[in-house]
């Protein structure tokens, strides 16, 4: 039996997550704090307090997640649970990648608090509002998608931006020919294609600042080896050294996060459990859409440690 921890995305926030681990566990109360001091901002009442529409700015949520991701994680380990012992690989679902690499020793956790807000606000500042835009396409195959995006691109710039799994995809680019791509994916016979209320086009050629802007912030952070290897969102397949995970990084800016063949590499590989650790269970309930022969359990709350440390120590 081999388990991974995977580590939520932009969408999984909400106001309260995290604070009543931090009434109840001071490790996961020194992690707020940390994050806190790293921003020179109280981030943590935004998280606790709101308003949402102050969480949701892709600058907050994305380090907001993060420190409830290693809230969560510091708790697990003064309980005895060892990442390196007990854990064969970790994976983080676009931010959460951040959240990955901080539970396994990549960056320390006030760097990656700091990577985060500047990822945040690059990605925000990359494309004027109301230029981007994004998608959910439900009900059709990658590959339709695929081919939906490029008819579409002769218009400007779309592209599949999540492969999540179970028949949901997402494109991103410029807002017309999104909207093109999303109406070929309805005569194509999908089951919704949706607009999505997002900030920007997310993971498209379209952030290229924001690539550029991380390539320099992660070339000046100090960063190690992580102690075990992260299935990178842009590869799908292990990785596990630190400068070839920087440039990863700034790829995984403009290029498509292949988390439904990251949860079909986990299978094929001998994991038979992915805990997902941080807020909401997004991505539990994607893996079971994925490979039904993988267990997902999701650790966000003081009532889901004691049962996840019995069973990851037994």
């Amino acid at each position: 039996m081999s388990i991974a921890f995977t580590f939520p995305g932009q969408g999984s926030q909400v106001v309260g997550m995290g604070k009543a681990l931090a009434e109840n566990f001071p490790e996961a109360r020194s992690v707020f704090d940390e994050v806190d001091e790293a921003l020179g901002e109280k981030l943590s009442s935004i998280i606790w307090e709101g308003p949402e529409e102050t969480l949701t700015l892709t600058a907050n949520a994305q380090p907001a997640l993060m420190a409830v991701s290693i809230a969560v994680f510091r708790v697990l380990e003064s309980k005895g649970v060892s990442l390196k012992d007990k854990v064969a690989y970790v994976a983080g679902h676009s931010l959460g990648e951040y959240s990955a690499l901080c539970a396994a020793g990549t960056f320390s956790l006030s760097d990656t608090a700091r990577l985060l807000r500047i990822r945040g606000n690059a990605m925000q500042k990359a494309v004027p509002a109301g230029e981007g835009a994004m998608a959910a396409i439900i009900g059709l195959e990658h590959e339709d998608v695929e081919a939906i995006c490029a008819e579409a691109a002769k218009q400007g710039p779309v592209q599949i931006a999540n492969d999540n799994g179970g028949g949901q995809l997402v494109i991103s680019g410029a807002k017309g020919p999104v909207e093109v791509a999303a109406a070929l994916a309805s005569a194509k016979g999908a089951k919704r294609a949706i607009m999505l209320p997002v900030s920007a086009p997310f993971h498209s050629t379209l952030m290229e600042p924001a690539a550029g802007a991380m390539r320099v912030a992660l070339a000046d952070v100090s960063k190690n080896d992580p102690v075990v290897p992260l299935i990178a969102n842009v590869r799908a397949a292990p990785v596990k050294s630190a400068a070839e995970i920087a440039a990863l990084l700034v790829e995984q800016v403009t290029g498509q996060v292949r988390w439904r063949e990251t949860v079909e590499w986990f299978g094929n590989n001998g994991v038979t459990t992915l805990y997902e650790i941080g807020a909401g269970k997004v991505l539990t309930g994607l893996a079971r859409r994925i490979n039904k022969d993988i267990s997902g359990i999701a650790i966000g709350t003081p009532e889901d440690i004691d049962a996840a440390v019995a069973a990851l120590n037994a």
